[in-house]
């Protein structure tokens, strides 16, 4: 893996998480910088983990040789525009975490064709978990794209989309689908405790089922999604009652609606800053 100095611009969560990963996985501690507006999450980071730390973005885009956008997008044009007064970007790699918005776009907010790859992670990044879609175009150089990979995958999977609105794609797939998950067994849990379980028994039975379900599907890829469901589904049992019932309840035109919402959303901020 190559070890470029890199700054994060804001340190949110998911700048945590892609440091932790990081450092996890030996990449050097001094190769990494972290700004924000205030210093709470900054001592937390350098304490936690050990890296460089500053108040000033562009005291970050100087250090560093790749530069990841880690701000809300309705902030991004703000931020970019400060930095480019005071930084010379020639050379630096962008990275951009921030939903909506376009390459295009961002390199307009920056003042310059610079290379640009867009990242979509997850909030499962935080636990090394995640689910992130990378787009980049073609004149961005394979080693800028091995990076970027390599970086990535310190906190999950990656999967790179050819075509830029596949990361929209990837939105309404992984980027959004934690919450989808989240909102099931919150109404399994309601309905386990209808049915008189405790809270707390409520959510072990439902979220270690998830989890089980969630390993035999990763432990079986050669098995169709189709076919797992039939191996727990006996005709005329308990579960294909149940599996009627979500299926009567056009559960897959439900899922396919939310789903594209998520896309639509997506499509409308890249209009909206």
């Amino acid at each position: 893996m190559q070890h470029r100095k890199l700054a994060f611009i804001g340190a949110g969560n998911m700048t945590r998480s892609i440091v932790a990963g990081l450092v996890s996985s030996g990449y050097p501690k001094e190769a990494i910088i972290a700004s924000n507006r205030s210093r709470p999450k900054l001592d937390a980071l350098q304490e936690e983990l050990g890296i460089n730390v500053t108040q000033s973005n562009d005291e970050a885009c100087q250090f560093a040789d790749a530069i990841v956008l880690s701000v809300k997008p309705q902030m991004m044009a703000d931020v970019c525009a400060a930095m480019q007064q005071q930084t010379d970007f020639s050379g630096k790699l962008f990275i951009s975490i921030a939903a909506g918005l376009p390459v295009s776009r961002l390199q307009e907010m920056l003042g310059g064709d610079y290379p640009v790859v867009r990242v979509m992670p997850n909030t499962p990044s935080l636990l090394g978990m995640g689910m992130s879609g990378l787009y980049a175009q073609d004149s961005v150089s394979q080693a800028d794209r091995d990076y970027v990979a390599d970086v990535m995958a310190a906190v999950g999977k990656t999967l790179w989309v050819e075509q830029e609105d596949g990361i929209n794609g990837v939105i309404a797939a992984a980027g959004s689908s934690p919450a989808y998950f989240f909102l099931f067994l919150q109404a399994m849990q309601d309905e386990c405790m209808a049915q008189g379980f405790s809270k707390d028994d409520a959510r072990l039975l439902v979220q270690q089922a998830m989890l089980g379900a969630a390993q035999m599907v990763c432990e079986n890829p050669q098995l169709e999604l189709s076919e797992l469901r039939a191996q727990v589904t006996s005709k005329g049992g308990t579960t294909a009652a149940a599996v009627n019932s979500l299926i009567d309840s056009d559960l897959q035109q439900i899922v396919a609606k939310a789903m594209q919402a998520a896309v639509a959303r997506a499509e409308e901020m890249a209009t909206l800053f």
